[in-house]
């Protein structure tokens, strides 16, 4: 699996269980009920529910609440820094039970007191049948007591319990790169796109009807010009026109089962138009089913009777397909659709790279010239024969990551966070539901020990955040309150938080995701949003407010457009809102280049700082992931809007995401770490040669810290340390020998 990061503290055996009496062979011993009784049995309801593999199973009865359930002290037999995957055999019973989540939960004291309660896994449980929980877990702290749970279903039903297994987990198998050696990049898999054969090879989905007609754009749509290298493509204007639509679902279709590779990227693009009495703006979808899953490749909000560009992209991963259709949809029933110049192409990421460090030249480096002079100003005499040794110590550009507090008690966690990474931002425990989860139960602990180990090591702090717009985010005792309740309450926070932190956090974001929610705004008015920018301004002056919200960066949410970021923005400043950064959290799937940086032209417009504050990409084969992450970071570090990325995460089981982390549970680096460390190695500038006659050492660096040795011929060595800040004009280093 490549490097590591940090090694596991001790080692039991590879299939060894750490749950004693895990098929109740030994009756209840070592078992107890949480919060309930717990019963032995080898049969229930006349003999139709028996053990799924030993002799007997237990369960919970008399359960008043979903936390109780089945448990098991496991303290003296885990082991900290070490993967445990978990498997139980659970199912319900009791009189008209409908199905229920059943978790596991580990909930842990640590030896400094504080209660964690880590959820291993999930799954709907129903009484019909024995069905497998699995999940996997890992300690960071030295712990005083530990204990897994069997817990989840609604109060009154019983909770079975077959066999428990918690044990060391197995390292996944090292994957291999996908083979892309008969892949055509660029090559369109759309047959007949042009349409100079009629109707071949297009069929209408549903009982409507196809024709071809003329009249569309002559231009390939830009972000396909860019992908395809392809700046005056022309096409023919024909397009297909769809009539008859009874349905949303309606459009043009086409088969491509035999056309895909698995694994590779493939980008969609075509222009797009609606006809016909529309009632308000239109979602259209390129949509790929490939057997029985559905595939975004891209979406577009048609506000009227124009010709629209529409682009996205996606993937095949988990295994070959049987049957694969792409096809147009979306606007409502009765309206015409029109689809002209459509493509789907792999895309040629490596051809991509190449371009973008030609950007990065002139975006991220500056020309520098070291000057040597004697102690009169005059040339050095023989400056030829002077050695100069330039080297960067770290790159300026912000690129951070996201941490949690129980995070810090993983030594190694912390090292390669602290090596890596010069910003971080807080998983949770800077949110309003972490810092006051009870009303007037405000606790600010584990921001205060996140906080000083970034100070610590010289880490900028992003604050996020202040507000989350979206409903189910919000703690239900402020849902309860009154309008004016509510009111101050939401004063009493922003005060709060920014009294305590402030001069602590260079960014917040003030009220997250307000494309996606509106719970303060439905509550409080329409002014509460502008109102909290300006309080936040007021208060921390010199923090930078961010707006911050996803899906923004893929052309795959109607509710999350550039065009619909761009008015809400416009829509607060408007209103006094001093929003001075956007956020792009940068949650991606399969991202293709051209398509991200469109997105980020359109946003560059406002004129304000853009950060990917959330950043992470996943994909099952780590090759393809650190492939994917290299897209996102290389199109970021080479737009000039672009000012700043955080990861949101890197560390296996401690992301939102799955098949996602750079480094797994027990310190190895995969190929998509690796592929972060072989980035920040290249966006660092070293330099070695001789004066010329002039006595100057020209070099072009990335912007960044510098240290210099210059050797004279007789011996002298004289350092210095330099800063190469973003300017156009070239920067001159006197330095005296």
């Amino acid at each position: 699996m490549g490097g590591n990061a940090g090694g596991r503290a001790g080692d039991g055996g590879e299939d060894d269980n750490i749950i004693l009496n895990p098929e109740f062979d030994g009756g209840l011993d070592g078992w107890s009920g949480s919060g309930c009784k717990i019963e032995l049995h080898d049969s229930l309801d006349d003999g139709k529910v028996l053990p799924a593999t030993g002799k007997y199973f237990v369960a919970a009865t008399g359960r008043t609440d979903t936390w109780n359930g089945v448990m098991q002290d496991v303290t003296a037999r885990l082991q900290r820094k070490t993967a445990y995957e978990v498997a139980a055999t659970v199912r319900l019973s009791g009189a008209n039970v409908s199905p229920c989540e059943v978790r596991a939960t580990l909930a842990v004291q640590t030896t400094d007191g504080r209660q964690q309660y880590i959820a291993v896994g999930k799954l709907q449980a129903s009484d019909k049948d024995w069905a497998q929980l699995q999940g996997k877990f890992l300690l960071n702290s030295t712990v005083a007591k530990a204990t897994i749970y069997i817990e989840g279903p609604k109060a009154g039903v019983d909770l079975l319990l077959d066999c428990l297994v918690v044990k060391h987990a197995q390292k996944a198998p090292p994957c291999s790169p996908p083979d892309f050696q008969n892949l055509e990049y660029g090559a369109n898999i759309i047959q007949n796109s042009n349409l100079d054969d009629g109707l071949n090879c297009w069929f209408p989905l549903g009982p409507c009807a196809l024709a071809v007609r003329d009249g569309s754009p002559r231009v390939l749509p830009p972000m396909a010009q860019e992908s395809l290298a392809l700046d005056d493509e022309p096409l023919n204007g024909k397009h297909i026109h769809v009539t008859g639509r009874t349905q949303t679902w309606m459009g043009p279709a086409q088969i491509i089962t035999d056309k895909l590779t698995l694994h590779a990227t493939y980008q969609v693009s075509a222009w797009v138009r609606v006809a016909g009495q529309m009632t308000g703006a239109q979602n259209i979808n390129i949509a790929v089913a490939v057997d029985s899953q559905w595939l975004n490749g891209g979406q577009v909000l048609a506000r009227d009777e124009r010709w629209y560009e529409i682009g996205g992209s996606f993937r095949v991963e988990a295994k070959p397909a049987s049957r694969a259709m792409v096809y147009v949809q979306g606007p409502d029933a009765g309206l015409d659709l029109m689809v002209a110049g459509f493509q789907v192409f792999p895309v040629d990421r490596k051809a991509r790279v190449k371009h973008l460090r030609k950007i990065t030249d002139k975006v991220r480096k500056r020309d520098v010239v070291v000057k040597l002079t004697g102690a009169d100003g005059a040339v050095v005499q023989a400056a030829e024969c002077v050695d100069v040794r330039v080297r960067q110590v770290s790159n300026s550009f912000p690129l951070g990551a996201c941490i949690m507090r129980t995070n810090m008690d993983n030594e190694d966690f912390v090292d390669f966070f602290t090596k890596n990474f010069n910003w971080a931002v807080f998983g949770n425990e800077l949110k309003w539901y972490w810092t006051e989860p009870q009303r007037g139960q405000v606790n600010y602990a584990d921001a205060d020990d996140l906080l000083k180990l970034c100070s610590d090591n010289g880490m900028c702090v992003r604050g996020h955040c202040i507000f989350w717009e979206v409903d189910n985010m919000v703690q239900q005792w402020v849902k309860t309150l009154s309008t004016d309740d509510l009111s101050a309450a939401v004063k009493s926070r922003i005060d709060s938080l920014l009294t305590r932190y402030k001069g602590k956090f260079r960014h917040y974001d003030v009220n997250n995701e307000m494309l996606h929610g509106s719970f303060y705004q439905d509550k409080l008015g329409k002014d509460i949003r502008a109102t909290m920018f300006k309080t936040a301004s007021e208060l921390d002056p010199d923090a930078l407010l961010f707006v911050n919200d996803y899906n923004v960066e893929g052309m795959c949410d109607i509710r999350a457009t550039p065009e619909a970021y761009i008015e809400q923005i416009i829509g607060l400043q408007e209103q006094g809102a001093p929003v001075s950064g956007v956020g792009l959290q940068g949650h991606v799937s399969n991202p293709v280049g051209p398509v991200i940086r469109n997105v980020l032209d359109r946003l560059a417009v406002l004129g304000l700082p853009l950060w990917f504050t959330e950043l992470d990409v996943s994909a099952a084969n780590e090759y393809v992931r650190a492939d994917d992450l290299e897209v996102m970071l290389r199109e970021a570090y080479a737009h000039p809007a672009v000012e700043g990325v955080m990861l949101w995460g890197f560390w296996e089981l401690f992301m939102s995401r799955d098949s996602a982390h750079l480094v797994n549970a027990e310190g190895d680096i995969n190929e998509a770490g690796r592929r972060l460390l072989q980035l920040k190695k290249e966006w660092l500038t070293h330099a070695h040669g001789h004066a010329d006659e002039n006595g100057e050492f020209k070099f072009r660096g990335h912007h960044g810290a510098y240290h210099v040795d210059v050797v004279t011929p007789t011996g002298c060595k004289i350092t210095q340390e330099f800063t190469v800040d973003k300017d156009d004009s070239p920067m001159v280093l006197n330095i005296n020998v």
